[in-house]
Protein backbone atom coordinates (compact mmCIF):
# COMPACT_ATOMS: atom_id res chain seq x y z
CA UNK A 1 0.00 0.00 0.00
CA UNK A 2 1.15 3.24 -1.40
CA UNK A 3 2.68 5.88 1.64
CA UNK A 4 3.84 8.19 -0.90
CA UNK A 5 3.44 12.03 0.44
CA UNK A 6 2.85 10.96 3.82
CA UNK A 7 5.84 12.54 5.58
CA UNK A 8 4.38 16.00 4.41
CA UNK A 9 1.60 15.62 6.87
CA UNK A 10 2.74 16.70 10.61
CA UNK A 11 1.37 15.24 14.12
CA UNK A 12 1.97 12.92 17.17
CA UNK A 13 2.95 10.35 17.70
CA UNK A 14 1.27 7.44 19.86
CA UNK A 15 1.68 5.42 22.77
CA UNK A 16 4.37 3.04 21.80
CA UNK A 17 6.39 4.97 19.08
CA UNK A 18 4.56 4.00 15.97
CA UNK A 19 3.41 6.80 14.34
CA UNK A 20 -0.19 7.15 13.27
CA UNK A 21 -0.04 9.59 10.21
CA UNK A 22 -2.89 12.68 10.94
CA UNK A 23 -6.20 12.51 8.30
CA UNK A 24 -6.10 16.21 8.99
CA UNK A 25 -4.07 18.22 6.38
CA UNK A 26 -1.30 20.16 7.16
CA UNK A 27 -0.62 23.23 5.49
CA UNK A 28 0.97 23.22 2.50
CA UNK A 29 0.22 22.75 -1.58
CA UNK A 30 -2.75 20.52 -2.66
CA UNK A 31 -2.00 18.21 -5.75
CA UNK A 32 -0.82 19.59 -8.47
CA UNK A 33 -3.28 19.75 -11.82
CA UNK A 34 -6.41 19.82 -9.38
CA UNK A 35 -7.44 23.32 -9.54
CA UNK A 36 -10.46 25.75 -9.41
CA UNK A 37 -12.24 26.69 -12.51
CA UNK A 38 -10.33 28.34 -14.96
CA UNK A 39 -7.11 27.30 -13.97
CA UNK A 40 -4.70 25.48 -16.30
CA UNK A 41 -1.86 23.47 -14.34
CA UNK A 42 1.62 24.78 -14.18
CA UNK A 43 0.68 28.26 -15.24
CA UNK A 44 2.46 30.12 -12.01
CA UNK A 45 3.79 28.95 -9.14
CA UNK A 46 1.35 29.59 -6.33
CA UNK A 47 -1.62 28.06 -8.86
CA UNK A 48 -1.51 24.13 -6.59
CA UNK A 49 -2.15 25.82 -3.63
CA UNK A 50 -5.37 27.56 -4.70
CA UNK A 51 -7.15 24.52 -5.09
CA UNK A 52 -6.87 24.21 -0.93
CA UNK A 53 -8.20 27.58 -0.40
CA UNK A 54 -11.13 28.06 -2.68
CA UNK A 55 -12.12 24.57 -1.53
CA UNK A 56 -11.65 25.87 1.97
CA UNK A 57 -14.06 28.87 0.71
CA UNK A 58 -16.27 26.49 -0.56
CA UNK A 59 -16.69 24.70 2.14
CA UNK A 60 -17.29 27.92 4.38
CA UNK A 61 -20.23 28.79 2.09
CA UNK A 62 -21.39 25.35 1.88
CA UNK A 63 -21.55 24.81 5.43
CA UNK A 64 -23.66 28.35 6.00
CA UNK A 65 -26.17 27.27 3.64
CA UNK A 66 -26.40 23.89 4.93
CA UNK A 67 -26.59 24.96 8.43
CA UNK A 68 -29.25 27.36 7.25
CA UNK A 69 -31.11 24.59 5.26
CA UNK A 70 -30.98 22.63 8.94
CA UNK A 71 -32.23 25.49 10.62
CA UNK A 72 -34.87 25.80 8.35
CA UNK A 73 -35.63 22.20 8.27
CA UNK A 74 -36.02 22.55 12.27
CA UNK A 75 -38.26 25.15 11.67
CA UNK A 76 -40.64 22.94 9.26
CA UNK A 77 -40.50 19.98 12.04
CA UNK A 78 -41.30 22.39 14.41
CA UNK A 79 -44.44 23.86 12.84
CA UNK A 80 -45.76 20.11 12.09
CA UNK A 81 -44.99 19.12 15.49
CA UNK A 82 -46.77 22.54 16.93
CA UNK A 83 -49.90 22.10 14.80
CA UNK A 84 -50.43 17.78 14.46
CA UNK A 85 -47.86 16.65 17.30
CA UNK A 86 -47.26 12.82 17.78
CA UNK A 87 -50.57 11.95 16.08
CA UNK A 88 -52.16 10.19 13.48
CA UNK A 89 -51.85 12.86 11.26
CA UNK A 90 -48.89 13.63 11.86
CA UNK A 91 -48.24 10.01 11.05
CA UNK A 92 -49.68 10.06 7.77
CA UNK A 93 -47.53 12.83 6.59
CA UNK A 94 -44.35 10.98 7.52
CA UNK A 95 -45.62 7.82 5.79
CA UNK A 96 -45.71 10.09 3.00
CA UNK A 97 -42.62 12.05 3.87
CA UNK A 98 -41.23 8.50 2.53
CA UNK A 99 -41.40 9.47 -0.67
CA UNK A 100 -39.40 12.64 -0.87
CA UNK A 101 -36.71 10.86 1.71
CA UNK A 102 -36.39 8.16 -0.68
CA UNK A 103 -36.39 10.66 -3.83
CA UNK A 104 -33.86 12.69 -2.45
CA UNK A 105 -30.93 10.03 -1.37
CA UNK A 106 -31.66 8.53 -4.76
CA UNK A 107 -31.95 11.49 -7.18
CA UNK A 108 -30.29 14.54 -5.00
CA UNK A 109 -27.81 13.08 -1.94
CA UNK A 110 -25.98 9.74 -3.29
CA UNK A 111 -27.81 8.52 -6.30
CA UNK A 112 -27.33 11.52 -9.03
CA UNK A 113 -24.21 12.30 -7.22
CA UNK A 114 -22.20 9.64 -7.90
CA UNK A 115 -23.44 8.73 -11.04
CA UNK A 116 -23.30 12.07 -12.49
CA UNK A 117 -20.32 13.99 -10.95
CA UNK A 118 -17.91 11.75 -12.22
CA UNK A 119 -19.78 11.94 -15.86
CA UNK A 120 -19.63 15.52 -15.81
CA UNK A 121 -15.97 15.51 -14.48
CA UNK A 122 -14.91 12.90 -17.12
CA UNK A 123 -16.35 15.38 -19.77
CA UNK A 124 -14.84 18.14 -18.01
CA UNK A 125 -11.61 16.52 -18.83
CA UNK A 126 -11.87 15.35 -22.17
CA UNK A 127 -12.68 19.43 -22.84
CA UNK A 128 -10.07 20.18 -21.38
CA UNK A 129 -7.97 17.94 -23.19
CA UNK A 130 -9.18 18.28 -26.75
CA UNK A 131 -11.04 21.37 -26.64
CA UNK A 132 -13.84 23.04 -28.67
CA UNK A 133 -12.57 21.00 -31.98
CA UNK A 134 -15.23 20.46 -35.12
CA UNK A 135 -17.98 22.07 -32.98
CA UNK A 136 -18.04 19.24 -30.33
CA UNK A 137 -18.29 19.58 -26.36
CA UNK A 138 -18.37 16.68 -24.51
CA UNK A 139 -20.20 18.20 -21.74
CA UNK A 140 -23.04 19.96 -23.97
CA UNK A 141 -23.16 16.20 -25.78
CA UNK A 142 -23.72 14.57 -22.19
CA UNK A 143 -26.45 17.06 -21.34
CA UNK A 144 -27.97 16.08 -24.68
CA UNK A 145 -28.16 12.68 -24.32
CA UNK A 146 -29.13 12.45 -20.88
CA UNK A 147 -31.50 14.88 -19.59
CA UNK A 148 -34.30 14.74 -21.61
CA UNK A 149 -34.60 10.96 -21.45
CA UNK A 150 -33.99 11.23 -17.51
CA UNK A 151 -37.16 13.97 -17.73
CA UNK A 152 -39.49 11.26 -19.37
CA UNK A 153 -38.43 8.34 -17.09
CA UNK A 154 -38.76 10.24 -13.89
CA UNK A 155 -42.10 12.08 -15.33
CA UNK A 156 -43.60 8.44 -16.27
CA UNK A 157 -42.23 7.60 -12.69
CA UNK A 158 -44.26 10.17 -11.09
CA UNK A 159 -47.47 9.31 -13.02
CA UNK A 160 -47.49 5.50 -11.69
CA UNK A 161 -46.77 6.62 -7.79
CA UNK A 162 -49.60 8.71 -7.92
CA UNK A 163 -51.80 6.22 -9.38
CA UNK A 164 -50.45 3.23 -7.02
CA UNK A 165 -50.53 5.49 -3.80
CA UNK A 166 -53.15 3.30 -1.62
CA UNK A 167 -50.98 0.09 -2.68
CA UNK A 168 -47.96 2.04 -1.45
CA UNK A 169 -49.48 2.64 1.86
CA UNK A 170 -50.43 -0.35 2.18
CA UNK A 171 -47.05 -1.48 1.83
CA UNK A 172 -45.10 1.15 4.03
CA UNK A 173 -47.41 0.97 6.83
CA UNK A 174 -49.77 -1.88 6.88
CA UNK A 175 -50.68 -1.26 10.68
CA UNK A 176 -52.55 2.36 9.87
CA UNK A 177 -55.80 2.02 11.13
CA UNK A 178 -57.17 4.38 8.35
CA UNK A 179 -54.73 4.98 5.82
CA UNK A 180 -56.75 7.57 3.57
CA UNK A 181 -55.12 10.89 4.85
CA UNK A 182 -51.73 8.94 4.18
CA UNK A 183 -52.72 8.05 0.88
CA UNK A 184 -53.64 11.62 -0.05
CA UNK A 185 -50.79 12.88 1.10
CA UNK A 186 -47.97 10.95 -0.76
CA UNK A 187 -50.20 11.54 -3.89
CA UNK A 188 -49.22 15.60 -3.28
CA UNK A 189 -45.50 14.36 -2.19
CA UNK A 190 -45.02 12.02 -5.30
CA UNK A 191 -44.24 14.86 -7.39
CA UNK A 192 -40.67 14.83 -5.89
CA UNK A 193 -39.85 12.33 -7.83
CA UNK A 194 -39.66 14.56 -11.32
CA UNK A 195 -38.63 17.60 -9.40
CA UNK A 196 -35.83 15.92 -7.14
CA UNK A 197 -34.43 14.05 -10.17
CA UNK A 198 -34.04 17.55 -11.83
CA UNK A 199 -32.43 19.31 -8.95
CA UNK A 200 -30.15 16.36 -8.66
CA UNK A 201 -28.82 16.71 -11.95
CA UNK A 202 -28.49 20.49 -12.07
CA UNK A 203 -26.88 19.89 -8.83
CA UNK A 204 -24.21 17.03 -9.88
CA UNK A 205 -23.42 19.59 -13.38
CA UNK A 206 -22.49 22.47 -10.92
CA UNK A 207 -20.42 21.14 -8.66
CA UNK A 208 -18.29 19.12 -11.31
CA UNK A 209 -18.15 22.89 -12.46
CA UNK A 210 -17.04 23.67 -8.84
CA UNK A 211 -20.02 25.32 -8.19
CA UNK A 212 -21.21 24.87 -5.08
CA UNK A 213 -23.46 28.16 -3.57
CA UNK A 214 -26.65 26.64 -5.65
CA UNK A 215 -26.53 23.20 -4.60
CA UNK A 216 -26.10 23.96 -1.01
CA UNK A 217 -29.18 26.23 -1.44
CA UNK A 218 -31.67 24.19 -3.02
CA UNK A 219 -32.75 22.59 0.71
CA UNK A 220 -33.28 26.31 2.13
CA UNK A 221 -35.58 26.78 -0.89
CA UNK A 222 -37.36 23.41 -0.20
CA UNK A 223 -37.97 24.10 3.46
CA UNK A 224 -39.45 27.94 2.80
CA UNK A 225 -41.96 26.38 0.76
CA UNK A 226 -42.77 23.60 3.06
CA UNK A 227 -43.16 25.86 6.03
CA UNK A 228 -44.86 29.02 3.65
CA UNK A 229 -47.48 26.15 2.86
CA UNK A 230 -47.76 25.10 6.31
CA UNK A 231 -48.55 28.18 8.23
CA UNK A 232 -50.93 29.47 5.48
CA UNK A 233 -52.98 26.36 4.97
CA UNK A 234 -52.95 23.93 7.92
CA UNK A 235 -56.27 25.00 9.17
CA UNK A 236 -58.32 24.75 5.73
CA UNK A 237 -56.17 21.39 4.51
CA UNK A 238 -54.61 20.13 7.90
CA UNK A 239 -51.96 18.02 7.24
CA UNK A 240 -52.06 18.07 3.89
CA UNK A 241 -51.08 21.60 3.41
CA UNK A 242 -47.51 20.28 4.48
CA UNK A 243 -47.49 17.50 1.85
CA UNK A 244 -48.69 20.15 -0.78
CA UNK A 245 -45.45 22.44 0.41
CA UNK A 246 -43.21 19.75 -0.18
CA UNK A 247 -44.49 19.87 -3.92
CA UNK A 248 -43.85 23.39 -3.96
CA UNK A 249 -40.75 23.95 -2.05
CA UNK A 250 -39.32 21.02 -4.78
CA UNK A 251 -40.13 22.94 -7.44
CA UNK A 252 -38.25 25.93 -5.77
CA UNK A 253 -35.03 23.69 -5.60
CA UNK A 254 -35.31 23.88 -9.66
CA UNK A 255 -35.45 27.23 -9.94
CA UNK A 256 -32.72 28.14 -7.09
CA UNK A 257 -30.19 26.29 -9.63
CA UNK A 258 -31.82 27.27 -12.85
CA UNK A 259 -30.10 30.32 -13.83
CA UNK A 260 -26.63 29.15 -12.93
CA UNK A 261 -27.15 25.90 -14.87
CA UNK A 262 -28.11 27.67 -18.02
CA UNK A 263 -24.52 29.57 -17.55
CA UNK A 264 -22.06 27.23 -16.62
CA UNK A 265 -23.52 24.16 -19.03
CA UNK A 266 -23.52 24.42 -22.65
CA UNK A 267 -27.33 23.66 -24.17
CA UNK A 268 -26.97 25.24 -27.87
CA UNK A 269 -25.09 23.33 -30.25
CA UNK A 270 -23.12 25.82 -32.46
CA UNK A 271 -23.11 25.61 -35.49
CA UNK A 272 -22.26 22.62 -36.96
CA UNK A 273 -18.93 22.35 -40.00
CA UNK A 274 -20.01 21.17 -43.17
CA UNK A 275 -18.94 17.06 -42.67
CA UNK A 276 -19.54 17.20 -39.42
CA UNK A 277 -22.03 14.81 -37.69
CA UNK A 278 -22.99 15.68 -34.28
CA UNK A 279 -25.39 12.77 -33.27
CA UNK A 280 -22.55 10.10 -34.06
CA UNK A 281 -19.97 12.36 -32.51
CA UNK A 282 -21.79 13.40 -29.33
CA UNK A 283 -21.56 9.13 -29.07
CA UNK A 284 -18.19 9.00 -29.02
CA UNK A 285 -17.45 11.83 -27.23
CA UNK A 286 -20.15 12.05 -24.23
CA UNK A 287 -19.16 9.41 -21.24
CA UNK A 288 -21.19 6.19 -21.12
CA UNK A 289 -24.14 6.19 -19.21
CA UNK A 290 -25.23 2.57 -19.47
CA UNK A 291 -27.10 0.10 -17.20
CA UNK A 292 -23.76 -0.81 -15.68
CA UNK A 293 -23.17 2.16 -14.34
CA UNK A 294 -26.52 2.69 -12.81
CA UNK A 295 -27.42 -0.45 -11.30
CA UNK A 296 -24.98 -0.62 -8.99
CA UNK A 297 -25.71 3.06 -7.67
CA UNK A 298 -29.09 2.82 -7.33
CA UNK A 299 -28.97 -0.68 -5.79
CA UNK A 300 -26.72 1.30 -3.26
CA UNK A 301 -28.64 3.97 -2.87
CA UNK A 302 -32.21 1.83 -2.65
CA UNK A 303 -30.76 -0.26 0.18
CA UNK A 304 -29.46 2.59 2.26
CA UNK A 305 -32.93 4.33 2.03
CA UNK A 306 -34.50 1.35 2.50
CA UNK A 307 -32.91 1.47 6.83
CA UNK A 308 -36.17 3.90 7.46
CA UNK A 309 -38.85 1.73 5.60
CA UNK A 310 -37.98 -1.20 8.03
CA UNK A 311 -38.30 1.25 10.60
CA UNK A 312 -41.27 2.34 9.72
CA UNK A 313 -42.69 -0.49 8.53
CA UNK A 314 -41.83 -2.16 12.21
CA UNK A 315 -43.02 1.70 14.04
CA UNK A 316 -46.37 1.01 12.37
CA UNK A 317 -47.08 -1.77 14.56
CA UNK A 318 -46.65 0.62 17.54
CA UNK A 319 -48.75 2.92 19.70
CA UNK A 320 -49.61 6.38 17.64
CA UNK A 321 -46.47 8.61 17.61
CA UNK A 322 -44.01 5.98 17.59
CA UNK A 323 -43.32 7.12 13.60
CA UNK A 324 -43.06 10.53 14.83
CA UNK A 325 -40.60 9.90 18.27
CA UNK A 326 -38.69 8.25 15.74
CA UNK A 327 -38.61 10.74 12.87
CA UNK A 328 -38.27 13.77 15.20
CA UNK A 329 -35.15 12.19 17.29
CA UNK A 330 -33.55 10.59 13.57
CA UNK A 331 -33.87 14.24 12.03
CA UNK A 332 -32.05 16.18 15.09
CA UNK A 333 -29.91 13.58 15.65
CA UNK A 334 -28.31 13.81 11.65
CA UNK A 335 -27.70 17.17 11.71
CA UNK A 336 -23.56 16.40 12.79
CA UNK A 337 -23.36 13.65 10.38
CA UNK A 338 -25.04 16.34 7.76
CA UNK A 339 -22.53 18.82 8.38
CA UNK A 340 -20.06 16.42 8.45
CA UNK A 341 -20.37 15.19 4.67
CA UNK A 342 -20.67 18.58 3.59
CA UNK A 343 -16.62 18.03 3.57
CA UNK A 344 -17.02 15.38 1.17
CA UNK A 345 -19.61 17.06 -1.16
CA UNK A 346 -17.66 20.18 -2.07
CA UNK A 347 -14.05 17.41 -2.35
CA UNK A 348 -15.99 14.45 -4.31
CA UNK A 349 -15.58 16.58 -7.91
CA UNK A 350 -12.31 16.84 -6.84
CA UNK A 351 -11.40 13.23 -6.21
CA UNK A 352 -13.51 12.24 -9.38
CA UNK A 353 -11.48 14.31 -11.20
CA UNK A 354 -8.09 13.15 -9.98
CA UNK A 355 -9.78 9.58 -10.77
CA UNK A 356 -10.23 10.61 -14.49
CA UNK A 357 -7.02 11.59 -14.84
CA UNK A 358 -5.17 8.46 -12.95
CA UNK A 359 -4.48 10.35 -9.95
CA UNK A 360 -4.82 7.96 -7.43
CA UNK A 361 -1.86 9.03 -5.25
CA UNK A 362 -3.96 12.32 -4.94
CA UNK A 363 -7.25 10.61 -4.66
CA UNK A 364 -6.00 8.69 -1.46
CA UNK A 365 -4.41 11.91 -0.16
CA UNK A 366 -7.81 13.68 -0.51
CA UNK A 367 -9.91 10.98 0.69
CA UNK A 368 -8.17 10.53 4.22
CA UNK A 369 -8.00 13.89 5.01
CA UNK A 370 -12.08 14.05 4.38
CA UNK A 371 -12.14 10.87 6.61
CA UNK A 372 -10.32 12.84 9.37
CA UNK A 373 -12.30 15.85 8.75
CA UNK A 374 -15.68 14.41 8.80
CA UNK A 375 -14.53 11.87 11.59
CA UNK A 376 -14.17 14.57 13.87
CA UNK A 377 -17.28 16.37 13.28
CA UNK A 378 -19.22 14.13 13.14
CA UNK A 379 -18.09 12.70 16.63
CA UNK A 380 -18.37 16.24 18.17
CA UNK A 381 -21.86 16.04 17.07
CA UNK A 382 -22.15 12.86 18.75
CA UNK A 383 -20.77 14.12 21.93
CA UNK A 384 -23.43 16.66 22.19
CA UNK A 385 -26.74 14.65 21.35
CA UNK A 386 -25.51 12.10 23.94
CA UNK A 387 -25.11 14.67 26.17
CA UNK A 388 -27.93 17.12 25.95
CA UNK A 389 -30.54 15.55 24.04
CA UNK A 390 -33.62 15.73 26.79
CA UNK A 391 -32.70 19.39 26.18
CA UNK A 392 -32.63 20.04 22.52
CA UNK A 393 -35.74 18.40 22.59
CA UNK A 394 -37.65 19.91 24.70
CA UNK A 395 -35.95 23.40 22.95
CA UNK A 396 -36.70 22.59 19.84
CA UNK A 397 -39.89 20.58 20.34
CA UNK A 398 -41.88 20.92 23.82
CA UNK A 399 -44.48 23.92 22.76
CA UNK A 400 -48.43 22.86 21.20
CA UNK A 401 -49.47 19.17 21.07
CA UNK A 402 -45.72 18.27 21.36
CA UNK A 403 -45.83 17.43 25.40
CA UNK A 404 -42.98 16.58 28.20
CA UNK A 405 -43.37 12.67 27.39
CA UNK A 406 -42.93 13.33 23.63
CA UNK A 407 -39.73 14.87 24.37
CA UNK A 408 -38.95 12.28 26.74
CA UNK A 409 -39.05 9.03 24.53
CA UNK A 410 -37.67 11.11 21.80
CA UNK A 411 -35.08 11.74 23.68
CA UNK A 412 -34.44 8.79 24.44
CA UNK A 413 -34.22 7.81 20.96
CA UNK A 414 -32.08 9.98 19.51
CA UNK A 415 -29.14 8.66 22.45
CA UNK A 416 -29.57 5.40 20.69
CA UNK A 417 -29.33 6.68 16.81
CA UNK A 418 -26.37 8.89 18.41
CA UNK A 419 -24.01 5.68 18.12
CA UNK A 420 -24.99 4.97 14.59
CA UNK A 421 -24.00 8.35 13.52
CA UNK A 422 -20.61 7.55 12.62
CA UNK A 423 -21.17 4.92 10.91
CA UNK A 424 -23.89 7.10 8.79
CA UNK A 425 -20.97 9.56 8.24
CA UNK A 426 -18.51 6.66 6.93
CA UNK A 427 -20.99 5.14 4.47
CA UNK A 428 -21.68 8.65 3.03
CA UNK A 429 -17.63 9.59 2.80
CA UNK A 430 -16.42 6.18 2.10
CA UNK A 431 -19.11 5.02 -0.86
CA UNK A 432 -18.35 8.65 -2.86
CA UNK A 433 -14.50 7.31 -3.78
CA UNK A 434 -16.14 3.91 -4.71
CA UNK A 435 -18.44 5.89 -7.64
CA UNK A 436 -15.59 7.94 -8.12
CA UNK A 437 -13.61 6.31 -11.19
CA UNK A 438 -17.22 6.35 -13.34
CA UNK A 439 -16.71 2.17 -13.51
CA UNK A 440 -19.10 -0.35 -12.14
CA UNK A 441 -18.70 -1.43 -9.13
CA UNK A 442 -20.46 -3.41 -7.06
CA UNK A 443 -19.41 -3.87 -3.50
CA UNK A 444 -20.61 -0.88 -1.98
CA UNK A 445 -24.14 -2.16 -2.51
CA UNK A 446 -23.13 -5.77 -1.56
CA UNK A 447 -21.98 -3.50 1.96
CA UNK A 448 -25.57 -1.69 2.16
CA UNK A 449 -27.28 -5.07 1.22
CA UNK A 450 -25.57 -6.67 4.51
CA UNK A 451 -26.31 -3.81 6.19
CA UNK A 452 -29.87 -3.45 5.81
CA UNK A 453 -30.36 -7.21 6.52
CA UNK A 454 -28.37 -7.04 9.92
CA UNK A 455 -30.82 -4.32 10.37
CA UNK A 456 -33.96 -6.07 9.45
CA UNK A 457 -33.08 -9.13 11.11
CA UNK A 458 -32.16 -7.17 14.46
CA UNK A 459 -35.27 -4.36 14.47
CA UNK A 460 -37.63 -8.15 14.23
CA UNK A 461 -35.56 -9.81 17.08
CA UNK A 462 -35.59 -5.94 19.53
CA UNK A 463 -38.73 -3.80 18.94
CA UNK A 464 -40.82 -5.97 20.40
CA UNK A 465 -39.01 -5.87 23.59
CA UNK A 466 -37.80 -2.72 23.07
CA UNK A 467 -39.97 -0.73 21.21
CA UNK A 468 -38.75 2.21 19.39
CA UNK A 469 -35.34 1.87 20.97
CA UNK A 470 -34.78 -1.48 19.60
CA UNK A 471 -35.73 -0.02 16.20
CA UNK A 472 -32.85 2.95 16.69
CA UNK A 473 -30.58 0.02 17.80
CA UNK A 474 -31.03 -1.92 14.99
CA UNK A 475 -30.20 1.26 12.69
CA UNK A 476 -26.80 1.70 14.38
CA UNK A 477 -25.80 -1.36 13.69
CA UNK A 478 -26.53 -2.32 10.58
CA UNK A 479 -25.11 0.87 9.50
CA UNK A 480 -22.08 0.50 11.34
CA UNK A 481 -21.73 -3.09 9.73
CA UNK A 482 -21.85 -1.11 6.92
CA UNK A 483 -19.10 1.00 7.11
CA UNK A 484 -16.87 -1.29 8.18
CA UNK A 485 -17.06 -3.11 5.36
CA UNK A 486 -16.78 -0.19 2.91
CA UNK A 487 -13.81 1.13 5.12
CA UNK A 488 -12.11 -2.79 4.91
CA UNK A 489 -13.00 -2.72 1.52
CA UNK A 490 -11.78 0.92 -0.18
CA UNK A 491 -8.42 0.26 0.50
CA UNK A 492 -8.10 -2.75 -2.06
CA UNK A 493 -10.86 -2.14 -4.62
CA UNK A 494 -10.70 1.52 -5.74
CA UNK A 495 -8.79 4.56 -3.27
CA UNK A 496 -4.82 2.72 -1.43
CA UNK A 497 -6.36 4.36 1.57
CA UNK A 498 -3.76 3.64 4.59
CA UNK A 499 -6.93 1.57 6.74
CA UNK A 500 -5.13 0.94 9.78
CA UNK A 501 -4.46 4.57 9.96
CA UNK A 502 -7.99 5.79 9.07
CA UNK A 503 -9.62 2.97 11.83
CA UNK A 504 -6.70 3.65 14.11
CA UNK A 505 -7.40 7.65 14.23
CA UNK A 506 -11.65 7.55 14.07
CA UNK A 507 -11.11 5.06 17.45
CA UNK A 508 -9.44 7.45 19.35
CA UNK A 509 -11.78 10.59 18.28
CA UNK A 510 -14.49 8.06 19.38
CA UNK A 511 -13.10 7.40 22.59
CA UNK A 512 -13.16 11.27 22.65
CA UNK A 513 -16.21 11.56 22.21
CA UNK A 514 -17.74 9.17 24.36
CA UNK A 515 -15.59 11.01 27.05
CA UNK A 516 -17.01 14.17 26.46
CA UNK A 517 -20.79 12.59 26.26
CA UNK A 518 -20.67 11.36 29.34
CA UNK A 519 -19.73 14.77 30.88
CA UNK A 520 -22.08 16.23 29.22
CA UNK A 521 -24.31 13.36 30.19
CA UNK A 522 -23.80 14.08 34.42
CA UNK A 523 -24.02 17.99 33.78
CA UNK A 524 -26.83 18.59 31.85
CA UNK A 525 -29.05 18.50 34.86
CA UNK A 526 -27.18 20.75 37.12
CA UNK A 527 -28.88 23.81 34.92
CA UNK A 528 -32.41 23.36 35.06
CA UNK A 529 -33.95 26.01 32.61
CA UNK A 530 -33.28 24.02 29.16
CA UNK A 531 -31.55 26.90 27.04
CA UNK A 532 -28.75 27.67 29.92
CA UNK A 533 -27.84 24.07 30.05
CA UNK A 534 -27.80 23.42 26.26
CA UNK A 535 -25.83 26.75 26.05
CA UNK A 536 -23.20 25.40 28.65
CA UNK A 537 -23.37 22.37 27.19
CA UNK A 538 -21.52 23.69 23.90
CA UNK A 539 -19.02 24.83 25.92
CA UNK A 540 -18.29 22.02 28.09
CA UNK A 541 -18.55 18.84 25.70
CA UNK A 542 -15.86 20.37 22.64
CA UNK A 543 -13.87 21.20 25.93
CA UNK A 544 -14.15 17.80 26.99
CA UNK A 545 -13.77 16.54 23.38
CA UNK A 546 -10.32 18.16 22.66
CA UNK A 547 -9.16 17.87 26.01
CA UNK A 548 -9.79 13.92 25.74
CA UNK A 549 -8.22 13.92 22.31
CA UNK A 550 -4.64 15.51 23.53
CA UNK A 551 -4.61 12.66 25.86
CA UNK A 552 -5.48 10.31 23.46
CA UNK A 553 -3.19 11.65 21.41
CA UNK A 554 -5.52 11.74 18.45
CA UNK A 555 -3.63 13.38 15.09
CA UNK A 556 -6.80 15.13 14.26
CA UNK A 557 -6.96 16.84 17.63
CA UNK A 558 -2.99 17.59 17.55
CA UNK A 559 -3.33 18.81 14.05
CA UNK A 560 -6.49 20.89 14.54
CA UNK A 561 -5.54 22.59 17.62
CA UNK A 562 -1.64 23.67 16.07
CA UNK A 563 -3.17 24.63 12.79
CA UNK A 564 -5.81 27.10 14.99
CA UNK A 565 -2.86 28.58 17.37
CA UNK A 566 -0.58 28.82 14.13
CA UNK A 567 -3.98 31.00 12.50
CA UNK A 568 -4.02 32.95 15.80
CA UNK A 569 -0.64 33.66 16.31
CA UNK A 570 -0.47 35.09 12.35
CA UNK A 571 -3.23 36.66 12.52
CA UNK A 572 -1.59 38.99 15.54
Amino acid sequence: MSETGAGTETGARPAGGAAAPPLLPAPGPEPEGLLPPGATPGTASGEAPRLGSFLARAAAATAVLTVLGAVLGLVRDQAVARYFGASDASDAFLIAWTVPEMAATLLIEDGMALLLVPAFSLALTRRAAAGEAAGSDPVRDLVATTLPRLFLLLAGGAALLIAGAPWVVGVLAPGLADPRLAVDCTRLTSVTVLTFGITGYFSAALRAHRSFLPPAGVYVAYNLGIIGMTLALHAVWGVRAAAAGVAVGSVLMILTQLPVFLRLVPLARPRLPRCGRPVRRAARTAPPLGFALLAPVVLFVVSRQSQVLVERFLASTLPAGAISHLNYAQKVAQLPMVLSLMICTVTFPVVAQAMAAGHREKARLRVERDLGLAGTVVLLGTAVVLGYAPQIIEVLFQRGAFDAADTASTAQVMRVYALGLLGHCLVGALSRPFFSSGRPTWFPAFAMGTGLLVTTGAGYALTYRFGVDGIATANAIGISTTALLLLMGLGTRVVPIRTRAVALSLGRLTGASLAAGAAGWACAPLVPDPVLSLAAGCLLVPSAFFLTGLALRSPEVVSLLALTRRRFLDGR
